[in-house]
């Protein structure tokens, strides 16, 4: 069965702007007081900062009891479009394979549109300790940060991730959790710049093209901050990795507004933007690079993707077992098989994204032989060598920026 039939169903699965305040956003900040895919990859964890600080007088939740051995059920919660799916059986052919060798119930949900509306749904859950129904999620790198931090997700017995010695040697200690005690790589991919090739085909080379008159209207972003302002820096000339704060912030978070008041931007959205691609009502946007490529398969490769002239995003997603959840040994064991480099190849080959597990690529050689050269799978460290990843922000620094952001695009 063709890819394209395959996603044909998953495929379909699936603010107006405030007004411009007086007070410049630089203002309001300024009085609020060669590379190889090992290094880019790391570099999603790496570095220095006070991110990882944990507010005083905090008390954090305590784990819940490990239910496993008496309950054989996992529940896993994902982003859309980011498991391999079978249209005609209407089921996911590799947890249907765990189900079997494992004798586990998997439930398996599509429940995470973008970081920050997930997390405003559970973290009271999880702030008093309480089960959120689900064992399994799969935050961003910066989320999983906030997480560990607060205290929000268990510590991982790795006696029952064997699969983990597969794990890309690079991603085995990141910067918000050294000797990943308590999260593991799901994916990776980028955040760059899609358009409708045959509506638009004069395309895009940068985020600033995004500004053309006859796009207005007809743009998307995303509406995390930590995609959508790092693009946006990068376009102005900052060095995202670099020495940069309120006023540089500031100057892209204008630029922002301008757009949003002005209704060149017409969405602010997060995966759901895949069905606004679809229908035509945005024909250039902001996006995460295996969306389009799954988009293409299914569409008939309508969209380009690229990394602006000035860089784009590296990322990760990652498992974590909520602090409440009962079953985690059970879920330890549904990572351990996503880790067996076989399975890890037809989750690649459906969705599109960077795998991170050693021995995939060889195995896609048997899956499917086109993929196995394809950049967005297994990037070349020419392809890399176009895209970057951000500095540490402080507790602070992320609040301030995030209020900020909401402000812009109206949540």
């Amino acid at each position: 069965m063709s890819r394209s039939i395959r996603r044909r169903e998953s495929a379909r699965h699936w603010v107006q702007a405030l007004e411009k305040t007086q007070l410049s956003r630089r203002g309001m900040l300024a009085g609020s007081g060669g590379l190889a895919l090992a290094a880019m990859l790391a570099a999603c964890g790496t570095g220095s900062g006070s991110g990882g600080g944990t507010a005083k007088g905090v008390v954090k939740p305590t784990a819940a009891a490990d239910l496993s051995a008496e309950q054989a059920i996992v529940n896993w919660a994902n982003w859309t479009l980011y498991l391999d799916y079978d249209d005609k059986s209407k089921k996911y052919p590799t947890l249907e394979k765990f189900k079997k060798q494992s004798g586990i119930t998997a439930n398996y949900s599509e429940d995470i549109d973008s970081n920050d509306m997930y997390y405003g749904k559970v973290q009271a859950q999880l702030a008093a300790g309480q089960d959120i129904g689900q064992d399994i999620i799969t935050p961003s790198d910066w989320m999983s940060e906030r997480l560990i931090r607060q205290g929000y997700v268990q510590e991982l017995d790795h006696a029952n991730i064997p699969n983990i010695k597969n794990l890309l040697p690079e991603l085995k200690d990141v910067r918000f959790d050294q000797g990943r005690k308590q999260s593991l790589t799901w994916q990776s991919g980028f955040t760059g710049l899609a358009w409708n090739k045959e509506a638009f085909p004069k395309g895009l080379r940068t985020v600033s093209d995004l500004w053309q008159p006859e796009l207005k209207g007809r743009v998307s972003v995303l509406d995390e901050m930590r995609d959508t302002m790092p693009m946006m820096l990068l376009d102005a000339g900052v060095d995202i990795r670099g020495d940069w704060g309120d006023n540089e912030y500031g100057n892209a978070i204008d630029v922002l507004d301008e757009h949003v008041s002005s209704g060149q931007i017409r969405q602010v959205k997060g995966n759901s933007y895949k069905q606004d691609l679809i229908s035509g009502d945005v024909l250039a946007a902001l996006v995460y690079s295996g969306d389009i490529t799954q988009l293409n398969f299914e569409e008939g490769d309508k969209w380009e993707f690229i990394m602006p002239d000035a860089g784009g995003l590296i990322w990760s997603d990652n498992f974590m077992v909520p602090i409440g959840s009962p079953h985690k040994t059970n879920a330890e064991k549904l990572m351990d098989f996503y880790y067996d480099p076989v399975v890890a190849a037809e989750v690649a080959a459906y969705v599109n994204y960077v795998c991170p597990v050693v021995g995939a690529r060889e195995a896609m050689e048997k899956i499917d032989p086109e993929l196995v050269d394809n950049p967005l799978i297994f990037p070349t460290a020419e392809y890399l060598s176009k895209a970057t990843t951000e500095r540490t922000m402080s507790i602070e620094e992320e609040a301030r920026f995030q209020e900020l952001f909401q402000q812009v695009i109206g949540v």
